[in-house]
């Protein structure tokens, strides 16, 4: 579990095989991958399709997306294309900052 105030990330592992989530940012994105002493026999490509930021009711905001991932066989042909699941949150910031207001 990841945490700054709210949980934000959970992560469970029903395997015996230990394994280690790098993550890492540039200008624009967040990267991240998971490690394992263990050959894999495949390799994932997570990503997401319909995302939606809407202005609440309220007076806050809500993000919407599906999360798929590509699968990759140890060659690098892509062998498939699943669902992962849907995402639906409240968002505890305000997403429409300007760049004036994030700069330093």
């Amino acid at each position: 579990m990841l945490a700054y105030n709210y949980i934000d990330l959970q992560v469970r592992n029903d395997t015996q095989v230990d394994y280690q989530l790098r993550v890492w940012l540039d200008d624009q994105f967040l990267y991240g991958e998971w490690r394992c002493g263990q050959s894999q026999l495949e390799r994932y490509e997570v990503y997401e399709r319909e995302h939606v930021i809407k202005s609440e009711w309220w007076g806050g905001y809500t993000r919407n997306n599906v999360l798929f991932r590509k699968v990759f066989d140890l060659d690098d042909n892509e062998i498939g294309d699943e669902f992962v699941c849907t995402n639906q949150a409240i968002m505890m910031y305000e997403p429409m900052l300007s760049k004036d207001a994030i700069s330093p």
